[in-house]
């Protein structure tokens, strides 16, 4: 259980800070960017799968839509419609409706216990108010809800995969498949000028989220979320923008200000009213395997 919450909580802490780090390679073609950034990530989780002995796992055709699924949607589809919303009505918006995530994640696990509920509804407040309450156009709001989707797709859709193929597998297949996509959609949008050789400060942006952002939080996440259950671990989700705020305030990007850190506290205090939930009898359903 304890693994279980530090791996969630340092998984979105992770996430967190690609908001801040993601300045570095502002000027670089965004879809290509993100392709390359999925590309680096898929080698590292191949290598790290193939020293680990984890053989490929034939897989039946419910698990095969499912990792597409997750692919597709909490992958694909989730960093298209943040970039689109962002491009529309800037990243308050976005920032806002991802709030949300706890809540959707403990509505979605079953039955959550009335604490879970609180907490997570204490979370959707702190991560809404360190956002700043976003505002923006119908279109930028559609493209955050589709954010939304992605985002509860990347833990609903990982739960039938993960008693077989386990956390490192999971996190390669999906970033290897997701590749393609992204080229596809950086074609479409950017042609060939979708890549070129990055400066220094991209190479090394583009490298933090490969390697931490995806590969390590990647991880991270898909170990606890069977421990946790998906209500308990969505808690942590209100730590994105925790992180975001302290990895701008590191860097000197941004200085916190009284609303960010009471947002921050409510979400602290969210997730600690949560955890203290009965866990659900689900959570046992789900066990991780050796990966």
């Amino acid at each position: 259980m304890k693994t279980g919450i530090a791996g969630a909580a340092s998984a979105m802490f992770l996430l967190g800070t690609l908001a801040a780090v993601s300045g570095l390679i502002g000027s670089y073609p965004i879809y290509g960017g993100q392709a390359v950034r999925y590309l680096i990530a898929s080698v590292i989780l191949l290598v790290i799968t193939r020293a680990l002995g984890l053989r490929f796992v034939r897989m039946t055709g419910r698990e095969i839509l499912c990792l597409v699924g997750l692919t597709l949607f909490g992958l694909v589809v989730f960093n298209i419609c943040v970039i689109e919303s962002t491009r529309e009505s800037g990243p308050a918006l976005v920032g806002t409706v991802l709030g949300t995530v706890p809540l959707a994640l403990a509505l979605a696990g079953g039955r959550p216990a009335r604490r879970l509920l609180i907490g997570a509804g204490v979370v959707v407040a702190g991560a809404t108010l360190a956002t700043g309450l976003g505002s923006g156009t119908p279109s930028g709001l559609l493209w955050a809800l589709g954010a939304l989707v992605g985002e509860v797709s990347f833990s609903l859709l990982a739960i039938p995969l993960l008693p077989k193929l386990g956390a490192v597998r999971v996190s390669a297949y999906s970033t290897a498949l997701a590749v393609p996509m992204l080229a596809a959609v950086g074609l479409a949008d950017a042609g060939t000028g979708m890549l070129r050789m990055p400066t220094v400060s991209e190479a090394l942006g583009l490298a933090y989220l490969a390697a931490v952002v995806t590969v390590v939080a990647f991880f991270l996440w898909y170990r606890s979320l069977p421990k946790l259950g998906p209500g308990r671990a969505g808690l942590f989700a209100g730590l994105i923008p925790v992180s975001a705020i302290a990895t701008g305030a590191v860097l000197g990007v941004a200085t916190p200000s009284a609303y960010d850190l009471l947002g921050a506290g409510l979400v602290i205090a969210g997730i600690l009213v949560g955890l203290t939930a009965e866990p659900p009898g689900a959570r046992a359903a789900v066990q991780p395997s050796k990966a």
